[in-house]
């Protein structure tokens, strides 16, 4: 059964220039610049045909090329830290690229996504972490000097069924023209 979501890409050179913000907390568990992504939406455990449909589903989706730009460094889980990301900028393009395969994915009968879109790009897993470390790590890093891009496709992934995380696979890739 695998586990699928849909994503963009980030262009090796840019991965490497994301990839210069890790290390420095203690106890992060750092993603392979080779898996950094924006998640699009995030699928699940799906069966063969479950997963036939949504790849046939996001097959018809028409839309230009997605400027992606970064915001800054930051964490997701509140007081129970979960990640260390690098925030993108909600371009209308992004969201609306996002809210269609939301969209499809519920008129195949995939459950609505319960969490608010944020794009991101997870740097670091963090259990267990102490709130100073990421804090100390988010002051000593200060702003994120990447440049964006404009991102051609999106793709279907498939994933480990573990606690997350790569290595990633792409099973499709769809055009963005």
């Amino acid at each position: 059964m695998p586990r699928l979501f849909s994503g963009l890409e980030l262009p090796e050179a840019v991965a490497g220039a994301v990839a210069l913000a890790r290390g420095g907390v203690p106890g992060a568990r750092w993603m392979e610049p080779s898996d950094y992504h924006v998640t699009l939406r995030f699928i699940g455990d799906v069966d063969a045909d479950v997963a036939r449909d949504v790849a046939e589903t996001l097959g018809e989706i028409r839309r230009g090329p997605v400027p992606v730009r970064f915001d800054d460094l930051s964490w997701f889980g509140g007081d129970k830290l979960r990640a260390l990301v690098v925030k993108v900028r909600p371009d209308p393009a992004l969201v609306d690229l996002q809210a269609e395969q939301e969209r499809r994915m519920r008129r195949i009968g995939l459950p609505p996504e319960t969490r608010n879109f944020t794009p991101h790009v997870t740097l670091a897993r963090l259990r267990g972490v102490k709130p100073r470390a990421v804090a100390d790590y988010l002051a000593a890093r200060g702003g994120l000097a990447v440049e964006g891009f404009t991102a051609p496709r999106f793709v279907l992934y498939s994933s480990r069924d573990s606690v997350g995380g790569g290595p990633y696979v792409v099973e499709a890739a769809y055009p963005l023209e």
